[in-house]
């Protein structure tokens, strides 16, 4: 628990690396284009749970991996951002099932600790294109939801995208009072 405050309060947190491939905006709703690398990731899916609980116990669980909670007992650092795989229903809503994941730090790529929580797997993936739209505070369900529906009208019917999941991500620590960071990315097809 001590590796996990530590790592999440006081060391650097490492980018999930992308290019920017462009930058657009309409009816107020400012957007990205990117091309983000793939990697190893570590993952873990919870179902049954609301989103917002099961994004935060999934959270906690990564947080103590990458603080030390794995085979090697190693601190590995903290990368941003805690990627949430949201599943919407019909009605915009959110199914209860997520996938809660972060990049596992550049250092530990190429051979990353196992997790001692067995609901923790590592994946590897593929690069992907996205689209972005970025907003602060501390992001629940409902916002998702809501900049999820202004990004997809700022991108009309043109842009061709995943619509059976998107990611809601959050760059912070929980503690981080004002200047937060959240983003919803669409898929590229």
């Amino acid at each position: 628990m001590l590796g996990m405050v530590k790592n999440s309060l006081l060391s650097t947190v490492e980018a999930w690396p992308y290019r920017l491939l462009s930058k657009d905006e309409k009816d107020q709703v400012s957007y990205e284009e990117r091309a983000c690398e793939g990697g190893r990731f570590a993952a873990v899916e919870l179902v049954g749970k609301p989103f917002d609980e099961a994004s935060k116990e999934g959270a906690v669980k990564l947080l103590k991996y990458v603080g030390g909670s794995n085979d090697k007992g190693v601190g590995m650092g903290m990368t941003a951002p805690v990627s949430i795989t949201a599943f919407p229903a019909e009605d915009g809503s959110f199914q209860q099932k997520v996938k809660v994941s972060l990049r596992i730090p550049s250092q530990f790529q190429d051979n990353p600790p196992c997790p001692t929580d067995e609901s923790i797997k590592i994946e590897e993936r593929q690069g992907m294109t996205i689209y972005s739209t970025q907003f602060g505070g501390y992001a629940k369900e409902a916002d998702y939801v809501n900049y999820a529906a202004k990004l997809k009208a700022a991108l009309g019917s043109d842009a061709a995208y995943r619509k059976d999941f998107y990611l809601c991500n959050g760059y912070d620590p929980p503690m981080k009072p004002y200047g937060r960071r959240n983003e919803v990315w669409f898929v590229k097809e």
